[in-house]
């Protein structure tokens, strides 16, 4: 049987949630890469890129990636990480990514960076993660397809 009302409302007129069910996930959109990037550029280039069209405009986006088997050759320095919505810098992680004090070449692991984004439009969204060099060092993301990298976007309801 199916529903044709809500709280005495046809299905058509129902513009918004009833009190107290805000903050569950609608949908979640997910990208991954496993090719190895390097970059001695101080210029921030696309690594991941996932877009969402938000239900509604007064939903939020949490935007969580992961960077994973990054690496450093014979520099002491780290990885910039920045989430972007389009152009707009949202959140920006610098000289900590993969830094580890020495000049080596090392593989460091990974990192994490997640923000949380109020976009206020029900238009395709894209968000990225974009990676870039301090001090012109050679640094890299992916570590020859032996890790996954990911950008994952949830739509969460106001």
């Amino acid at each position: 049987m199916a529903i044709i009302t809500l709280n005495n409302n046809s299905l058509s007129s129902v513009t918004s949630l009833p009190a107290g069910v805000g903050g569950k996930v609608l949908q979640v959109v997910n990208a991954t890469k496993s090719t190895e990037t390097f970059t001695n550029s101080s210029s921030y280039a696309d690594y991941l890129t996932a877009s969402i069209t938000p239900s509604s405009s007064s939903n939020k986006i949490l935007v969580v990636c992961t960077g994973n088997g990054l690496r450093k050759d014979n520099t002491n320095a780290g990885i910039k990480l920045r989430i972007t919505r389009g152009s707009t810098q949202l959140k920006i992680m610098e000289h900590n990514a993969c830094y580890d004090g020495s000049s080596g070449n090392n593989r460091v692991g990974g990192t994490a960076i997640s923000y949380l984004d109020s976009p206020s439009t029900t238009s395709a969204t894209t968000y990225k993660l974009q990676i870039a060099s301090p001090q012109s060092a050679n640094v890299g993301i992916g570590d020859n397809q032996e890790s996954t990298s990911t950008i994952t976007l949830y739509e969460v309801s106001a």
